[in-house]
């Protein structure tokens, strides 16, 4: 990840919390989605390291990877 960091909809499947983009696009639709505690159903939402994600009872932070 880089300085454009990772769009949420893509973030939701590599962290695990959807498998697919088309259930990412449902739970984000459901209203199932927060970023930094905050609701979120912006799939293209770009995400900085730091940020929080959370489905359910699930949160994944993002982090820089080098």
């Amino acid at each position: 990840m880089r300085d454009d960091g990772i769009r949420l909809g893509q973030f939701l499947k590599l962290a695990g919390l959807a498998d697919t983009g088309a259930d990412a696009r449902v739970l984000l639709d459901l209203g199932e989605v927060e970023v930094n505690g905050e609701p979120e159903a912006r799939r293209g939402r770009q995400l900085r390291p730091g940020d929080v994600v959370a489905v359910g009872e699930a949160a994944v932070r993002v982090a820089v990877h080098a």
